[in-house]
């Protein structure tokens, strides 16, 4: 192997923390780097979209932490979009 920084293993749960991420990066909720870009609010409601997709395309084939997994991920970004939402 080389020295390249570790990639995890393709999983479910990392595909759920990898589209909450992008979702509260677009939000403005996380930065990488030092400069605070603004938000996209388009682009955090699509991230939104696709994990939603996820979820009921997944429904009824999830491990129960899987699924709790992507429905506490869902509440608490839709809460997030709506605050980020009504302070735009």
């Amino acid at each position: 192997m080389s020295d390249a920084a570790f990639i995890p293993p393709p999983t479910f749960e990392f595909l759920v923390y990898s589209l909450k991420m992008q979702a509260e990066m677009r939000m403005g909720l996380l930065q990488m780097g030092e400069e605070q870009e603004a938000p996209d609010l388009d682009a955090a409601r699509h991230a939104i979209d696709l994990l939603t997709m996820i979820a009921d395309k997944t429904k009824g084939n999830l491990t129960l932490d899987e699924q709790r997994l992507i429905e506490n991920s869902l509440t608490e970004l839709r809460f997030r979009f709506v605050q980020a939402s009504a302070s735009k």
